[in-house]
């Protein structure tokens, strides 16, 4: 249990200071588009107003996903969808995390869809091939193909066994196999 305290404490420090940065990011964009404005108002000099252009996301995509991660276990689903959906211009894994996201709001479609996004940008993704799998089994429909991604997912990660295995016996049951 102590072990799991220090982690909790740990994540906790890091979500903070990931949720600092944004804040800090958010008041200084603020106090630039403030002194521009005030500066052009000044001088009069300009018809129009200058603009303020971000070039550059100051996230990584790894700490969007963090971020959404954060939103998620706040109950802010919408919030974490928007942060795995910038997430996922670089960082394939953020299709997953987007299917469980669809997937937790009952939008099956849209989660199966994703779920396959993510397994065509990184067909390694053990995690993938099971939650579709799991998803088919929650919808009752395609469970030869459940089947399938049930075992692809258990021969890509077999540290993962165990969970995958889970998944399988429950397509194989509800097909009336044991």
């Amino acid at each position: 249990m102590g072990k799991d305290k220090v982690l909790d404490t740990a994540y906790q420090k890091k979500v903070k200071s990931l949720e600092l940065r944004v804040k800090s990011f958010k008041i200084i964009f603020y106090l630039i588009a403030f002194s521009l404005l005030t500066f052009n108002f000044l001088l009069l000099t300009s018809c129009s107003l200058p603009r303020i252009v971000i070039l550059d996301n100051p996230l990584s995509p790894e700490e969007h996903i963090n971020l959404g991660v954060v939103y998620e276990k706040k109950g802010e689903i919408d919030n974490a969808l928007k942060e795995y959906k910038l997430a996922s211009k670089k960082l394939p894994l953020a299709y997953l995390y987007m299917g469980n996201i669809y997937f937790q709001k009952n939008e099956f479609d849209e989660a199966e869809s994703t779920y396959k996004k993510a397994i065509k940008k990184n067909p390694d993704n053990s995690d993938a091939y099971n939650n579709l799998a799991w998803l088919y089994y929650t919808k009752k429909g395609n469970l030869n193909e459940a089947e399938e991604l049930a075992l692809k997912a258990i021969e890509l990660n077999p540290s993962k066994k165990d969970i995958y295995q889970d998944t399988l016996g429950k397509i194989r049951e509800l097909r009336g196999q044991k």
